[in-house]
Parts: structure tokens; C-alpha cells; sequence
């Protein structure tokens, strides 16, 4: 009976051990909902586009065609923020299960818990740089009431080559 008893105090320790894992896995399921919508946003941009390709002149084209291969490297970026983000939750998974096996046979796996964990870490926190550069691409390519913002080294050729035409 005392063995039973101690089985349950090890079952506790164990279910302790695994909830930091439980609430990085709900974190990571979060993130993906993020990521996700952000992906759905960029192809119903990109469809948007592509409609307006079909009617547009020239030089509209042109934008177009810049425009799309910009929401094209977004889309990139959040995919693989993505596929990061699952290999995370899958790490985690396998974390959670590892410690109760551990536990149940016996087993010593705390290194191969430890790396499989710290892995897990890694890939979140790639995904997040990922989805950093999406957002800073996003975030770059807007334009406020129709004007972009000029980069001064933009600004400064302009402002030769207007000087060049007075001349």
C-alpha cells in the first residue's frame, strides 16, 4: 500500500513538472492563431491584387506586380513562422509525453527531455523573429493617405536629378 502511495507523490511531481510545457503549448497555440489570421489577411490581399491586375494600365500593373511580390515574401515569412511554431508545439508535446514515460518506466530521459525542450525553445524563437520581419516588411510597405515614405537616400537622388533637369 505505501508503494501505491508513493506512486501518486511521483504521478504529483511528474503532472508539476509538465505544466510549464502545458502553458508554453497554449502559448504556441496562440501564436499560431495570430499567424494564421496574418496568412489569411495576406492572400485575401494578394487576391485583391490580382483582380485588379486584370484592368489595370501599365504602370498600375507595375505597382501591382511590386506590391504582390512584396505580400509574397510576407507570406513567406509567416509560413515559415509557422511551420516553426508547429515543430514547437510538436517538441513540447513530446516533452510532456516524454516526462510521464520517463516517470511510468523508470526511465532516465532528462537529457533527451532537456534537448528536446531547449530545441522547442529555439524553434519559438525563430518563429518569432519570422514573424518580426513580416511584421516590419508589413509595417515598411504601407503608405499613409496614398504617399510612401521617402528614404533619404531616395530624397537625395530625387533631389539631383531635379536639379540635373533645371539645368
Amino acid at each position: 500500500m505505501l508503494s501505491l502511495g508513493s506512486q501518486v507523490a511521483n504521478l504529483g511531481q511528474v503532472i508539476q513538472l509538465a505544466v510549464a510545457p502545458v502553458f508554453l503549448l497554449a502559448g504556441v497555440g496562440t501564436t499560431l492563431n495570430a499567424l494564421a489570421t496574418r496568412v489569411g489577411r495576406i492572400i485575401d490581399r494578394a487576391r485583391t491584387l490580382e483582380d485588379r491586375l486584370q484592368y489595370a494600365t501599365p504602370e498600375q500593373a507595375d505597382e501591382l506586380h511590386k506590391l504582390l511580390r512584396i505580400l509574397s515574401k510576407r507570406a513567406t515569412l509567416i509560413n515559415r513562422a509557422i511551420g516553426l511554431s508547429v515543430t514547437c508545439g510538436l517538441l513540447v508535446s513530446l516533452v510532456v509525453a516524454a516526462l510521464f514515460v520517463s516517470s511510468a518506466l523508470g526511465l532516465h530521459l532528462d537529457v533527451p527531455i532537456a534537448i528536446t525542450f531547449v530545441v522547442a525553445l529555439l524553434a519559438l524563437a525563430l518563429a518569432l523573429i519570422y514573424f518580426l520581419r513580416e511584421v516590419i516588411l508589413a509595417t515598411n510597405s504601407l503608405s499613409f493617405g496614398g504617399v510612401r515614405p521617402v528614404s533619404p537616400a531616395v530624397d537625395k537622388a530625387a533631389a539631383v536629378k531635379t536639379s540635373v533637369a533645371k539645368e
